[in-house]
């Protein structure tokens, strides 16, 4: 078993929420990527998207396009990324880490040398968000090889076939995007809801929520439906609200506060009452 699944199951089994935070590697400075990444897990992260720093994120708005811009002028790579999750992975071998980014990195590194090298670092899982499902069968099979789990996106706007595309492919979890537009805008809920039951009645994989979520109010609301919360753009306007020599505190204080109120709303509410 992965430690994603692994991860879920245990959730799952005591009624709590995933909460998955997004970070750009590197950011706000590259001395502080282990600090961010230790910080996080300590105070709450259920498994921790770690951003690959890109020159054209177009999937992203404009807190996560400085976030990668900052990072690239400090000549933070994909090895860099791998390295880093190498060195977590000496304290930390619970935590599953996904690598969140776009196929150029991969693609001039090499497919398998990308994969062999993630999987001996002690990474989880991959989003590439530019690899279309209907592409990615070969990348699919090349991962799983490896113990990595090959996680796409769904959209509002996602079709019936993209959908069937990406419930036959995907692993560790589903990512559903809850905007139309990019990262950092305004969800609606009840929209959510719809698509996400959906989805869920058709695959046995966890859902994760992302974009849109910036405070404990959106994650609750969201984790009614879902079976993770994703705070991306928010974490990264916390690192970068301040001092980067405290970033890492910044965001773990951000993250326990997400981390106690969907405890107590969901891991409550599961409890016996005469527990």
């Amino acid at each position: 078993m992965s430690r994603i699944s692994d991860t879920f199951e245990r959730l799952a089994a005591s009624g709590r929420k995933a909460l998955i935070p997004y970070v750009t590697a590197g950011f706000p400075e590259r001395s502080e990527a282990l600090a961010v990444m230790r910080e996080l897990a300590h105070n709450g992260a259920d498994a921790i998207e770690l951003g690959v720093p890109f020159s054209d994120p177009m999937a992203d708005g404009p807190a996560i396009q400085r976030a990668n811009e900052h990072v690239l002028a400090q000549r933070v790579g994909l090895r860099d990324v791998i390295g880093w999750v190498r060195e977590f992975r000496r304290e930390d071998d619970t935590t599953p880490v996904v690598l969140m980014g776009y196929a150029n990195p991969i693609e001039r590194m090499g497919v398998d040398r990308f994969l062999d090298e993630a999987a001996a670092a002690g990474i989880d899982g991959t989003i590439v968000v530019d690899y279309p499902p209907e592409e990615s069968s070969d990348f699919v099979e090349l991962a799983r090889a490896r113990g990595i789990d090959p996680i796409f996106l769904l959209a509002p706007t996602s079709t019936e076939e993209r959908i069937e595309q990406v419930l036959a492919l995907a692993s560790g979890y589903i990512y559903y995007v809850s905007l139309k537009g990019i990262t950092g805008g305004n969800l609606d809920r009840d929209d959510v809801a719809r698509r996400v039951a959906a989805i869920k009645s058709r695959t046995a994989l966890p859902i994760g929520v992302g974009f849109g979520i910036r405070d404990a109010d959106t994650a609750c609301a969201v984790a009614e439906v879902a079976d993770a919360v994703i705070i991306g753009t928010k974490m990264i306007q916390v690192l970068e609200d301040g001092e980067p020599a405290t970033a890492a505190q910044r965001a773990g204080r951000f993250l326990g506060t997400i981390r106690q109120a969907l405890d107590t709303r969901f891991a409550a509410a599961a409890r016996p009452a005469n527990a």
